[in-house]
């Protein structure tokens, strides 16, 4: 059993089912109900393969230049799987592809050009060396397609967006933020002595803590801001919602030494974007 949950979250399962879970609260929050049946097929979908491929291409660069990131378990997974994988990652882009003709052309356009940038990224990323300062720039950017993703995919079926909708996307890309930056610390307590090479690094320690104590307080204070702002009961608990989700991630900074453990920052960190479910 345990093997198979390990197996489970090596292949980005809480990620991918945590977007599909936000997505359906994007969804129901912007008034796009029912949302088209593919999108959040077409979504868990390409979240699989983006996160797939970025391990896949991280062990290649590794084979290369053995003095590069070390590789850590969910790497050590994909480099043991690696030709499954690629298959699996095949065969999901082939699914997306013919899921693709039953979307509304807004989701498609939308799709091309997102799932252009979002090759783009994962292109530069393998071919730049290590530690070149590009790749401070992966926590945000890799929070930024991922709120776009999420959130994007459903404003794109309506013809306007409101600024309830626009300020509780802005504090989902807080919370992805935190979450990413929050692993990058997490990731110096587990190797102190062979850091990996993220914001973490550059900022140090006490930057890092600042800015995420700032932004648990910015989206808690919003959120409860945004339960006298408006009188839409699921826009309320929404925001309450997120506000709890970063008040957990933040938490599992206030106990390094607990949540390094096997990794538990990880599991619990991606599974916050599951929390949205509670309000659905």
């Amino acid at each position: 059993m345990l093997t198979s949950l390990r197996t489970v979250y090596y292949l980005n399962f809480l990620v991918v089912m945590g977007a599909v879970l936000s997505n359906r609260m994007a969804a129901r929050l912007s008034d796009v109900e029912p949302i088209h049946w593919a999108t959040p097929i077409v979504l868990a979908l390409v979240v699989f393969i983006i996160y797939t491929v970025d391990r896949l291409l991280d062990i290649r660069k590794y084979k290369a230049d053995k003095s590069s990131q070390p590789l850590t378990l969910r790497h050590q997974f994909h480099r043991r799987h690696a030709t499954l994988l690629w298959r699996v990652v095949a065969m999901a882009a082939a699914l997306a592809l013919v899921l693709t003709f039953f979307l509304p052309g807004s989701v498609i356009t939308f799709g091309i050009v997102l799932g252009g940038l979002c090759a783009a990224y994962v292109g530069v990323v393998f071919r730049l060396p290590a530690r070149h300062p590009a790749l401070l720039l992966k926590e945000p950017l890799v929070a930024a397609l991922y709120v776009a993703g999420v959130w994007g995919s459903v404003w794109v079926q309506r013809l306007s967006v409101s600024k309830i909708d626009i300020t509780e996307c802005l504090m989902f890309a807080a919370i992805a933020f935190q979450n990413l930056l929050l692993f990058a610390v997490m990731e110096q307590y587990e190797t102190p002595d062979q850091p990996v090479f993220s914001l973490a690094t550059a900022w140090g320690q006490e930057r890092c803590n600042l800015i995420l104590r700032w932004l648990t307080i910015g989206v808690i204070v919003v959120g409860f801001s945004l339960c006298f702002l408006t009188s839409d009961r699921f826009a309320q608990r929404s925001a309450l919602m997120l506000a709890l989700m970063s008040l957990a991630l933040y938490g599992i900074k206030r106990y390094p030494a607990y949540f390094t453990r096997n990794e538990r920052y990880r599991w619990l960190g991606d599974g916050v974007f599951w929390m949205p479910a509670l309000v659905l």
